[in-house]
């Protein structure tokens, strides 16, 4: 767990809440989060130091350091993600603190090469990229998803790397048109080589094609609304999101309607389920349910889906304790008050949820509460949780959370 605010990064252990190790210093890139690697690995962007940290959780309790690596990326850092063996990175620069996009600064990087990890940054396009790293590492393709107008734009890895210093501008190997200028969450299927961009008419799909890239039929949002996050369900060979309708005035969230959306990759099955009004965002996977936790005026709640051959249902509702600092009706849901971090592992039961402000994680094994962790810090903003177990298959999902 991270308090991005507060510089701590926590390993707990489950579901005890035993201190495993521990960082201070380290601001985690809350929008880029967590990134799943092969070995029970971890990465994520430390904001303030401008480095990309791998974390070996299980070291400390094994005889290894928390740190396994790190390499100096741009900042502030907006999304993070990986070539499906884990080896190359790379991390595209958003807002920060600003009110408009500035950097147009992207970070390459090669975790096993030789002497150490190496890390080049270049020039691309200013704006708010998402990004993805297709394989294979021998011949991996960079691919930033941007708004403004949409496309896609790929780059190949190699190349990056071997950019000269000083930052210069670099050119995509190739660009793909995307209709909407509203792009906000990515995915990749690294078992097809297919990369996902959610946009407002629906889940613009490409698949790579030499050093190229070709689009393929979108998929819809299957009524109003439209999802503002994208995840990839490795186990279950699913993409996941959570589709949001109702009035376009941020004051008015409480009104906001939220339905899990699920399409199935292999079979292209998609379903919607309600979930409720108020404010839902990130969804966390566990090896038996979707979970999404939902903040209302008239009560918060943690909501458990179970996906299955007769479709996606819901499972069970627990409520969960109020936040001091929680969004008033009126005022934005994202500006200077608290909000829950979820968290979940394809290989465990659990699921954890964030109490922001009040250093509490609420853990939950399957439907029903097991233990409130308590942490020193308040975990300001709602923190951000990664959920591991070993060997349950994360990295499969192969971009930031």
């Amino acid at each position: 767990m991270a308090d991005q605010v507060a510089g701590t990064v926590r390993v707990l252990d489950l579901p005890d809440g035993r201190l495993a190790g521990e960082l201070t210093g380290r601001h985690l890139a809350e929008h880029a989060g967590f990134l799943a690697l092969p070995g029970g690995r971890w990465a994520f962007a430390d904001d303030l130091a401008g480095e990309v940290v791998v974390l070996d959780p299980y070291g400390p309790d094994h005889g290894r350091p928390l740190v396994a690596a790190t390499a100096p990326v741009a900042v502030p850092a907006e999304h993070l993600a990986a070539d499906p063996s884990g080896r190359l990175l790379a991390v595209s620069t958003g807002l920060g603190r600003d009110e408009a996009a500035w950097s147009d600064l992207l970070t390459a990087v090669d975790l096993a090469a030789p002497g150490g990890p190496r890390a080049v940054r270049v020039r691309t396009r200013t704006g708010e990229p998402g990004v993805t790293v297709l394989g294979p590492p021998d011949d991996a393709l960079v691919v930033l998803r941007h708004r403004e107008p949409g496309a896609l734009a790929a780059y190949r890895h190699a190349e990056l790397l071997a950019a000269a210093p000083g930052c210069p501008a670099v050119g995509a190997a190739y660009g793909l048109p995307l209709p909407d200028p509203d792009g906000h969450g990515d995915a990749q299927d690294p078992c097809t080589g297919r990369v996902f961009a959610a946009t407002g008419s629906g889940v613009h799909r490409a698949r790579r094609a030499g050093e190229g890239l070709v689009a393929e039929e979108p998929l819809a949002w299957a009524g109003p609304g439209r999802g503002y996050y994208l995840r990839l369900d490795p186990g279950r060979r699913a993409l996941w999101s959570c589709v949001r309708g109702g009035p376009a005035d941020p004051g008015r969230w409480p009104e906001w309607s939220n339905d899990a959306w699920c399409h199935a990759l292999d079979t292209g099955r998609t379903e919607r389920v309600p979930l409720g009004p108020g404010l839902v965002f990130r969804l966390a996977l566990t090896d038996r349910h979707a979970a999404f936790a939902r903040v209302h005026p008239d009560g918060d709640e943690l909501i458990l889906l179970t996906p299955g051959p007769a479709g996606v249902r819901t499972v069970a509702r627990r409520p969960l304790p109020p936040m001091a600092g929680a969004p008033r009706p009126g005022s934005t849901p994202w500006d200077g008050v608290q909000r829950r971090a979820i968290a979940g592992s394809p290989g465990a039961g659990f699921t954890a949820v964030s109490r922001g402000g009040h250093g509490e994680i609420h853990l939950f094994d399957g439907t029903e509460p097991v233990a409130t962790l308590t942490v020193p810090t308040p975990l300001d903003d709602g923190g951000h949780l990664a959920l591991t177990a070993p060997d349950d298959g994360a990295e499969g999902d192969p971009v930031g959370r």
